[in-house]
């Protein structure tokens, strides 16, 4: 990558930064909730051990690479996590999000999915973002194809199909000119 990310930005409405050990109650919470684990091969809420582990993994990704998940506010308020990180499994960087549901359907996670793709192929000059949505959260799939994401093919990931979509850099180049 070309150049590591401010610890944070803004799009319109939202703080996206560098997450915190102190993010950490909110995002046990977060992974605690029944509705945004649905779609995942093993819909069980994380435990508290597995939030802690995901949110240091978050944190020792910007430590090794300048870039992540972000921790996103809205109103000076944490609502959730979401960005960019290196993938060994997929050509291009992997674009995950997770967004508390009391602020779903408010266009937040399309303002999130443009502000990270903004800065993958700005400042980090990737060639190619990927995403993965379950057949069973076309929530999701629209957000991605919104943004410019195309379904490329269907794979399977810990045992359940998924969709891998993929938006190049010339395609969102070519895309924000329009």
């Amino acid at each position: 990558m070309a150049a590591p990310l401010p610890v944070s930005q803004r799009t319109e409405r939202l703080l996206l930064r560098r997450p915190k050990q102190a993010d950490l109650e909110f995002l046990a919470d977060l992974f605690s909730r029944p509705e945004l684990v649905a779609h995942r091969p093993d819909p069980t809420p994380d435990t508290p051990q597995q939030s802690a582990a995901r949110l240091a993994r978050d944190i020792d990704h910007w430590d090794r690479h300048g870039f992540g998940r972000w921790a996103v506010e809205a109103n000076e308020r944490l609502i959730g996590f979401g960005g960019v990180t290196l993938s060994s499994d997929f050509d291009g960087l992997n674009l995950s999000y997770h967004l508390h549901p009391e602020t779903w359907g408010h266009g937040y996670a399309t303002e999130l999915v443009r502000g990270t793709l903004h800065a993958a192929f700005g400042p980090l000059r990737a060639d190619r973002v990927i995403a993965l949505a379950r057949p069973a959260n076309p929530a999701s799939r629209r957000v991605l194809e919104k943004c410019g994401f195309v379904f490329e093919r269907e794979i399977m990931l810990h045992g359940a199909p998924t969709g891998l979509y993929a938006v190049p850099a010339a395609k969102f180049v070519q895309k924000q000119d329009i």
